[in-house]
């Protein structure tokens, strides 16, 4: 009787096998909702402030951040933004660091009060729509906002330029909410060298070594994206917790000084952070970067030709534009990026970082915070599993936050770091 039963057990679990085994495999687009439904996008930089400071200077007034596909301004040859409510839940996006960005060119105690309205404007923002945002500055909230099906928001300075050479005002930005910022931007600063500028130290200074620590007694994360590869290099030799590229892509695929390279991924890996693929064009794509070069040097040309002449330079350069017009990035080599970061380093390290709204032109298939789904549906269809997904989507960030936070939270009987006043 036993035995009998014994068999009828075993069949019922043959049974079970094969119809697992005969099961058909899952569609890429069943395998990309899932993982986003199990872990919707953390967004690693959205630069919405940026356009509430430029098109409305900061008064939000009858401001609709539900649905901006109307404000296209063309008399001041912007577009429509890239992100609204009704778009970022298409996009499943559950978190989001907004960038409180300011120009670069700003005196430095300008771009202090600066930083200080948007982190104000971006606030006031998110207290207006409590049933969609959650306003947050940990790892925990953040996860608090995905179960409750909201917005995660929280807030990243883009550029030292912020903190005007202060580490007494780098503390009060961490004390109003930032919890990344960005070493550099487009700029070199008296502290760090940047990517896309003549270099001047080799990478950080002292100072530029203390900001790091600072941070990381903090628990600001330090964000690697703008800065020059010897940046990249003494910042990660000196942090001790998990560093972040919040909008940056592969070097190996573009080779864009704004991209991370082979040496610095390898390291990146090493040091637990994460780099988060960028969506700008000439990041994305080799072509669209080496036809920005002709370009700038066409006009460059022109205007050494039509001196004197500026309305003549212009029309040139528009005709030379229209002879020859600028490739396209693709989605598909945005996912190359992606791709790239996890066969060189592996899934734990790669996230997203779109630059949304900080950017003019944007990747064909990927116009806007809508697009996710269609990304992760192209990386389940070369091959990523479930789980390679969700670990992209949220759950590689949501690990380098804690861990920065359990990093400060030792450090929690640490002197600051002081450096003295100038003026």
């Amino acid at each position: 009787m036993m035995r009998s039963a014994w068999m009828a057990g075993a069949a019922a679990l043959a049974l079970i096998s094969c119809d697992a085994d005969s099961a058909p495999p899952r569609s890429p687009e069943a395998v990309a909702a899932a993982a986003l439904r199990a872990a919707p996008v953390f967004d690693g930089h959205n630069d919405v402030p940026e356009q509430l400071r430029e098109r409305r200077r900061n008064v939000l007034g009858d401001f609709d951040f539900r649905d901006t596909r109307g404000t296209a301004d063309p008399a001041n040859d912007r577009g429509a933004m890239h992100t609204d409510l009704l778009r970022l839940r298409a996009g499943r996006v559950g978190a989001q660091f907004w960038s409180v960005y300011v120009d670069a060119k700003l005196p430095e105690p300008q771009a202090v009060q600066a930083t200080l309205e948007q982190v104000d404007v971006m606030k006031r923002l998110i207290a207006r729509h409590p049933g969609d945002m959650l306003y947050c500055e940990t790892a925990a909230c953040v996860e608090a906002a995905l179960k409750a099906g909201k917005i995660a928001s929280l807030l990243g300075a883009e550029g030292g330029h912020s903190i005007g050479g202060s580490l007494g005002v780098l503390r009060q930005l961490h004390a109003i909410g930032v919890r990344y910022m960005t070493l550099t931007h487009f700029n070199t600063l008296a502290w760090a060298d940047s990517a896309t500028d003549t270099p001047k130290h080799g990478g950080l200074t002292d100072f530029g070594r203390d900001v790091v620590r600072e941070m990381n007694r903090l628990g600001m994360l330090v964000d690697l994206s703008h800065v020059s590869e010897a940046t990249m290099l003494d910042a990660i030799e000196v942090a001790k917790a998990p560093v972040i590229f919040s909008h940056s892509g592969a070097g190996g695929v573009d080779d864009h000084p704004r991209n991370v390279s082979d040496r610095v991924l390898d390291l990146v890996k090493t040091n637990g952070g994460i780099v988060m693929v960028v969506s700008a064009p000439a990041y994305v794509s080799a072509g669209v970067r080496d036809w920005n070069a002709l370009k700038s040097a066409e006009e460059a040309r022109l205007k050494a030709r039509f001196t004197g002449n500026p309305d003549g330079a212009k029309a040139a350069l528009a005709a030379w534009v229209a002879a020859h017009p600028s490739p396209k990035a693709t989605l598909a080599q945005l996912a190359d990026h992606l791709d790239y970061i996890r066969r060189r380093i592996g899934a734990d390290h790669v996230g997203l970082g779109g630059d949304f709204d900080g950017i003019g032109d944007t990747t064909e298939g990927f116009a806007d915070v809508s697009a996710y789904p269609a990304l992760f549906t192209e990386l389940a269809r070369r091959g990523w599993s479930q789980a390679e997904l969700e670990k992209l989507s949220s759950r590689n960030m949501l690990r380098v936050m804690r861990a920065a936070e359990a990093y400060a939270a030792s450090q929690r009987g640490a002197a600051p770091y002081e450096n003295p006043t100038t003026f």
